[in-house]
């Protein structure tokens, strides 16, 4: 007999879990599919901790639903609904380091010494999934063998340390070199490492260019194939200044196949062309919804505007991405979805290839 989303729910909800309930009544169950003889769904758990403490129950629940008639493989992935208590930090001076200031001025390029390539992933407009392709993407090459480095440069909005998975401050011997922190084989760089996550940082342009300086040449990258820049949405001084003082190898825009986001994406490509930036290509986010229960798919935001966009404008596109549950629930709990396996690891494993086939990391 084939199975169905109530099915598996239905069989899920025999197993007790050791404090009582099951894992439905406890609505922990998340993105069940079944295609055929496969069948996916997420555990999240309450807390990170919780989730430690469940991996007999995702062993459990995988072999309950692998015993249903028709079902050849299961997939059961466990995640948390909100990110980990930060662990205790040992009493001691924090750095006597200070973040953002007026840029200095310098000589030459603020380009690190051991990059080789510098590429900016840029948008027209906020919400488009600019951060998360870019901590992906950066995930999916480090995976492929690359040496990464992923710099978020959206000051007013830093999300790389939700995203990567990383909370606490870097160290500084001098109160002038940073030393970056790694997550998931990728040396990470944000302002976001710095403050508070609930801090505003309410800076001027100056401040900002300053900060940028400061995150390009005072942190100690050592060699790396690419480094990948999450800028600021839109077209202001970061980027600006990114492209004028940083010997940028190409830029990479992101945007939905939505209208409205083209409208903003077109000024985007505009700003690169006008700082003489090589622009690398372009990817459509959230191109397509499939639907986990019954396969359809739907088209929430447009279809193809990325698209027909790189081919009017004789630019590269280097593909497109679905929205997809699993990669917000990853991008939450700190794990990139490209760390894993599965179809959205698979598309953005795809799209680094293209990267190091077509020279660009």
């Amino acid at each position: 007999m084939p199975q169905t989303r109530e099915t598996i729910l239905e069989t899920l909800r025999t197993m007790t879990l050791p404090g009582g309930g099951d894992l439905v009544s406890q609505d922990m169950i998340r993105a069940v599919q079944v295609q055929g003889s496969k069948v996916s769904f997420i555990i999240e758990a309450p807390t990170p901790e919780a989730a430690q403490a469940m991996g007999g129950v995702r062993q459990a629940a995988e072999t309950l639903i692998s015993k249903l008639d028709g079902v050849e493989a299961v997939t059961v992935a466990l995640t948390a609904h909100g990110p980990a208590k930060p662990a205790p930090q040992p009493q001691q001076a924090p750095p006597s380091l200070k973040v953002g200031g007026h840029m200095r001025p310098q000589e030459g390029s603020m380009r690190p010494a051991g990059v080789q390539r510098i590429i900016g992933i840029g948008s027209g407009k906020g919400g488009v999934g600019k951060s998360t392709v870019a901590s992906n993407l950066a995930v999916a090459l480090a995976r492929l063998g690359r040496r990464v480095g992923l710099l978020d440069a959206d000051i007013y909005g830093p999300s790389q340390p939700r995203m990567m998975g990383v909370n606490k401050r870097p160290s500084s011997p001098d109160g002038k070199r940073i030393i970056p922190l790694h997550a998931h084989g990728v040396t990470c760089m944000s302002i976001g490492f710095m403050l508070p996550e609930e801090k505003a940082v309410v800076w001027r342009g100056p401040m900002l260019m300053g900060a940028l300086q400061q995150m390009l040449t005072q942190v100690e990258w050592g060699e790396l194939d690419v480094l990948l820049v999450d800028l600021p949405p839109g077209t202001g001084d970061v980027a600006m200044t990114l492209c004028q003082k940083s010997e940028v190898t190409g830029a990479i825009v992101v945007s939905t196949p939505q209208d409205v986001a083209l409208l903003d994406a077109r000024k985007a490509l505009n700003m690169f062309e006008t700082l003489k930036t090589p622009i690398l290509g372009l990817i459509e986010n959230m191109a397509v919804y499939h639907c986990p229960n019954c396969g359809h798919e739907a088209h929430i935001f447009g279809e193809g505007g990325v698209r027909a966009e790189a081919e009017k404008m004789d630019l590269p596109f280097l593909g497109a991405l679905p929205i997809d549950l699993d990669t917000r629930i990853a991008g939450d709990s700190g794990t990139p979805i490209a760390a894993g396996d599965g179809p959205m690891a698979e598309a953005y494993a795809s799209l680094a290839k293209r990267f190091i086939d077509g020279g660009m990391a």
